[in-house]
């Protein structure tokens, strides 16, 4: 069946591997991509371009409208948390379908303070986590982890590792939320800090209909693609990742999925990080939006979520026969200026002549 769709934030790194996805999905989907940045539209691989207002402008809503009753939009598909927030609210006006969690499942899930508290109550590993409402809360809070080299401090919203690092004294962790709240305007309250976790960094995305999964991918971030010199020298940018398929951690991220709702339909994806012991704790979950390096692994595998994402929005049938595949020994490779790569790792060395 022939499609056709309006994905926002076209031209950008993360929508561009989206439409690479659903290209490889069906070549018969027809792609509008709407931004309201033309600079960045410009590189987009939809196959029609719009500058609209930016999703935070009251204008936004009769101009994605005209465009959708224009392109004959069967479906919007947002992929940034600002745009999953402002198409969620207004679904019911735009004249075609989404497939998005509900807004109270959303809201939880963009205060990773709140979200964390909300599943220790319902008994699912999380760091231990404590709100810092003023800087003179730090040296009580550290005092909490007193075998503890360094503690994790971040801000409870945003994205992309948004005002986070790792510090070791009272004084680095003041500073560091002193500058943001001083410089880069984040409110007062907005910090916590939490035990540092130093295992393996981990994400499961899942596709739900229905609370049924139809669909998951998972890996291991391995290196980072750091941007704007982040101090912490992580960030959730992959430069390397490493495709897993372990029953444990799927089961871990439905179970928490389902308890934000029973009966979900969309995607997420759910971040976790290995404590000391190796116990994979959750940190975050991203509801609504896609996360990078599966949507580069769908246009090289035929698990491909995206597709399966359309087909389920629209109703129709989905040939999956198990919801996770086995993808181990598979390897994603991002970086600025180059084409993300898929390979094996029994690929690695062909054509490559050892001198070690």
């Amino acid at each position: 069946m022939k499609a056709r769709l309006l994905v926002l934030r076209a031209g950008s790194p993360s929508t561009n591997n989206l439409i690479r996805s659903l290209k490889a999905g069906d070549r018969r989907w027809f792609i509008a991509g709407c931004h309201d940045d033309e600079f960045m539209l410009k590189r987009s691989l939809a196959n029609r371009n719009f500058i609209l207002p930016a999703s935070g402008s009251g204008a936004f809503l009769e101009k994605v409208r005209t465009l959708i009753r224009r392109e004959c939009i069967d479906l919007v598909i947002p992929n940034s948390e600002p745009d999953v927030m402002k198409i969620s609210k207004v679904r019911n006006a735009l004249g075609c379908r989404t497939f998005l969690p509900r807004q109270a499942v959303l809201q939880r899930c963009r205060d990773k303070y709140a979200l964390g508290r909300f599943l220790e109550r319902r008994g699912l590993p999380v760091p231990e986590t404590y709100l810092v409402k003023s800087p003179a809360d730090v040296a009580r809070i550290f005092r909490r982890f007193p075998l503890a080299n360094e503690l994790w401090c971040r801000v409870r919203n945003g994205s992309g590792s948004f005002g986070a690092t790792a510090v070791q004294t009272p004084p680095q962790a003041r500073s560091w939320i002193e500058y943001w709240q001083e410089v880069q305007r984040v409110r007062p309250g907005s910090f916590t800090l939490s035990e540092f976790l130093p295992g393996r960094d981990l994400t499961v995305q899942c596709l739900f209909s229905s609370g049924e999964l139809l669909a998951a991918k998972m890996h291991e971030r391995q290196r980072y693609h750091v941007l704007n010199g982040l101090p912490s020298g992580v960030s959730s940018t992959a430069a390397l990742a490493k495709m897993l398929h372990e029953q444990p951690l799927l089961d871990l991220a439905v179970t928490a999925v389902r308890c934000l709702d029973a009966h979900t339909s969309g995607v997420y994806f759910v971040d976790l990080k290995e404590d000391l012991h190796g116990t994979p704790r959750i940190t975050e979950i991203n509801a609504g939006r896609f996360a990078n390096v599966p949507t580069i692994h769908d246009a090289f595998a035929a698990h491909n979520m995206a597709a399966a994402y359309v087909r389920a929005a629209l109703g129709q049938p989905l040939a999956i026969d198990t919801p996770a595949a086995d993808m181990r020994d598979c390897y994603v490779m991002r970086g600025l200026d180059m084409t993300p790569t898929v390979l094996r790792g029994c690929d690695l060395f062909r054509g490559v002549r050892d001198m070690r």
